[in-house]
């Protein structure tokens, strides 16, 4: 039986060479992640800092929208700042 599996990386890279060269194999990666295997199974992705952020910024995004969908069905408060 073959098993196969989903790598959500273009580039791939063994355990083995990560450990020798680490900076290599992440530069390899041109700034996407990069998918780490053992035994031809992804392991986990070496996901350079500037991506992460990218990740987080669309994580926030998303759960601030999330918010804005459940509270906009609730009645508007009128406010007036020279009464705050």
């Amino acid at each position: 039986m073959v098993t196969t599996h989903h790598i959500l990386a273009e580039i791939s890279a063994g355990v083995s060479e990560l450990k020798k060269t680490p900076m290599a194999v992440v530069g390899q990666g041109e700034g996407a992640p990069v998918a780490i295997l053992n035994r031809n199974e992804p392991v986990f992705y070496a996901v350079p800092a500037k991506a992460f952020e990218n990740i987080c910024d669309i994580l926030e995004d998303v759960e601030l929208q999330a918010i804005i969908e459940k509270r906009k069905s609730q009645p508007e408060i009128k406010v007036n700042l020279d009464e705050l």
